[in-house]
């Protein structure tokens, strides 16, 4: 049980958003508690108005020591715990105008399969590879990281694998069972993403997972432990997969470009890239781009001709590829999404028009 006041407000806050399946909680100044609940914000009208004192008595609740002195120095500060056995929550405390808010999303504690998440069955040949690197992108809060923990665990229940991820901060926990998994948090663990990679290359390392490839050096390293015998995978905040290998060329100068091309092209397995939208019986459900490199895909990547890769998707669903813009029709066309949600989400809104009146 919190041991003072400002726990036990949050933890009744973090029981009713579980209660009410909601995905985010927002603390802000002169609103009450806000949730996110399918992708729409929602007031709860049953609770107080926050001051702005008592926003900043809820936030620091969350903080040990440490964190609140990292606060104090950076203006925001991250940090992930469990509330009991019933869910998992990733904070983000922050100033804004002078004043403190924070942010908290809700992460189950149960890792999800891919069938439950209702992805495509043909992720599955991505697992049993024993290197190469795949990415799971996408805006924020549309399940990059849920995508791609499904797939660890999956490791996890069928390989015997020495698995390692490299979080900031660590999101879902998973229990080993044939492989061993060690999760390293940035800033408590190692302190940094490229210092934690370079230094899996010595740990004996056969999966790595890092939970956001922010900088060349990362991204760099990378993409050279794909190289060497390493199944990586990894988040970017892309929209497409065209767009994703574009991004991580585009993060080097240019005197380096073509040979980052060339490993990309040799190691690059797949790309996911996942949209959350409202479904129309209730909840949220999934859109999704998938694109599976062939030898195609490879000689484009190497060519410089990434334009073309939205028309390899479009023409290789034989293989289990899937453009963005056929996944939102067929959730239209089965009555599962709204024609104007799905036009929110959608890169080509026109594209999307001619693919439902065809």
């Amino acid at each position: 049980m919190p041991s003072n006041p400002e726990k036990k407000e949050i933890f009744d806050l973090l029981e009713e958003a579980i209660r009410l399946d909601a995905t985010d909680i927002h603390l802000t100044p002169n609103r009450p508690p806000i949730l996110r609940i399918d992708s729409r914000l929602k007031p709860m009208s049953d609770k107080e108005v926050l001051s702005e004192e008592k926003v900043k008595e809820l936030s620091f609740s969350l903080l040990n020591e440490e964190q609140l002195e990292k606060f104090k120095i950076h203006k925001d500060v991250d940090l992930s715990f469990s509330h009991g056995d019933k869910a998992r929550f990733r904070v983000n405390v922050f100033q804004q105008t002078g004043r403190i808010s924070a942010a908290l999303r809700l992460l189950p504690t149960k890792i999800r399969t891919i069938e439950e998440l209702n992805m495509p069955p043909v992720l599955h040949q991505f697992t049993p590879i024993s290197q190469g690197f795949f990415l799971a992108v996408g805006p924020s809060g549309h399940g990059k990281s849920t995508a791609l923990a499904a797939l660890i665990d999956e490791i996890n229940h069928t390989q015997q694998n020495h698995i390692i991820t490299i979080e900031d901060p660590i999101e879902y926990l998973f229990i080993p069972d044939k492989c061993i998994i060690d999760q390293r948090e940035v800033g408590v663990d190692t302190s940094d993403f490229h210092r934690a990679l370079r230094a899996m290359f010595r740990e004996d390392a056969d999966v790595g997972m890092i939970g956001e490839m922010r900088d060349p050096e990362t991204i760099s390293t990378a993409i050279t432990a794909a190289e060497t015998g390493h199944l990586i995978f990894s988040t970017l905040h892309t929209n497409t997969a065209a767009q994703t290998i574009d991004r991580i060329i585009d993060s080097f100068p240019a005197h380096q470009q073509s040979q980052i091309r060339v490993q990309l092209a040799a190691t690059l397995l797949g790309i996911l890239s996942r949209r959350l939208l409202p479904c129309t019986k209730g909840g949220l459900i999934n859109a999704i781009e998938l694109l599976i490199v062939n030898s195609a895909v490879r000689n484009l990547i190497r060519e410089g001709k990434t334009h073309q890769i939205d028309m390899v998707i479009e023409t290789n669903s034989a293989e289990g590829m899937i453009s963005l813009n056929r996944s939102l029709a067929n959730l239209i066309n089965q009555g599962l999404v709204t024609y104007e949600d799905a036009e929110v989400f959608s890169t080509n809104p026109a594209e999307l028009r001619i693919l439902l009146e065809k």
